[in-house]
């Protein structure tokens, strides 16, 4: 069954404190071992036997050779247990296959010389994925890419919940962009408020980093922000559609001139209503308003003609 790992603290000692005693613990052993080692050689030089001094043949050389184990067992294992925390960085410890805890508060530290100490850094991070061209929604070939920032949050999962956090970001952060993309059209084709890749950029970017956070909650990252940072039809199509989006705007540009000039025909028939300064017919309104929409919306400049008749005639 999958165990579910999750980060807590470690058990951990101030480094400068056990330095402190460690080293207090070599320099008393050996000021010990040196004193009865000189002890024994002044015995010798005035001629005594050790037998006179300790009552034994044996003694000393098993106190010495127990007291030299003694400081072999404890003093050098305890050397190892001595790590250093950077800021934004976690160290996992492991103890015979065992999780121990995690230690993220920087400094000098010591724990059990026999745990194994593995480094992750918390520092906020970016990935920026290739470009991917995929169909979006109506099926159109698109290329996309995104930026995403990320951090890990919880070290126990990133290490034991995948086999490297980092490549497992990388790959579920570009099928997220794929999922991401067929669920929306590149570009809306009529007026209507059809959501789509490049009408609301806020909008997808949140969909992104929640579609991101729900796969990458295993690993014990969090999800900064995500955005794209690159959309453009693929080549084999950008052309149409650069022209398809070329007729739109002309259209659309040409609805306007047209609203305009009907407006000011109608303000200009209004203005002569009101001031009466000339009695116009249906027919005299029908050509003025026909002259005046080809002078307002002609792309070229009007050519005045003068009528030295009438309309009639």
């Amino acid at each position: 069954m999958e165990q579910k790992i999750k980060e807590f603290p470690a058990f951990k000692v101030n480094g400068f404190i056990m330095l402190a005693v460690v080293g207090a613990i070599a320099l008393v052993g050996g000021w010990y071992i040196w004193s009865r080692i000189t002890g024994l050689e002044a015995l010798l030089a005035r001629g005594l036997k050790v037998t006179d001094f300790i009552g034994g043949d044996d003694t000393i050389a098993e106190l010495v050779a127990w007291l030299t184990a003694t400081l072999l067992i404890v003093v050098i294992p305890s050397l190892s247990g001595f790590f250093t925390v950077e800021p934004n960085q976690a160290v996992v410890l492991v103890f015979f296959g065992q999780y121990m805890g995690t230690v993220r508060e920087s400094g000098f530290w010591w724990t059990n010389p026999f745990a194994s100490k593995q480094k992750i850094s918390l520092r906020v991070r970016n990935f920026n994925s290739k470009i991917i061209k995929v169909n979006d929604a109506e099926g159109s070939p698109i290329e996309i890419a995104a930026v995403v920032v990320w951090q890990v949050f919880d070290s126990a999962k990133s290490k034991f919940a995948v086999d490297d956090y980092e490549e497992f970001v990388a790959i579920q952060s570009e099928t997220a962009i794929r999922a991401l993309a067929i669920r929306y059209p590149y570009d809306s084709t009529d007026d209507t408020a059809t959501p789509s890749l490049r009408g609301i950029p806020d909008e997808i970017a949140q969909a992104l980093q929640k579609e991101l956070q729900a796969r990458l909650e295993v690993t014990g990252v969090e999800v900064i922000e995500a955005r794209l940072s690159h959309l453009a039809y693929a080549p084999e199509i950008a052309q149409m559609m650069l022209r398809r989006q070329q007729a739109k705007a002309l259209i659309d540009a040409r609805r306007q001139i047209v609203e305009g000039a009907v407006g000011m025909v109608n303000e200009a028939l209004n203005r002569l209503s009101q001031e009466q300064m000339i009695d116009l017919d249906d027919e005299r309104k029908a050509s003025m308003i026909n002259n005046l929409l080809v002078v307002l919306t002609s792309e070229q400049t009007a050519q005045p003609v003068i009528n030295t008749g009438t309309l009639y005639n």
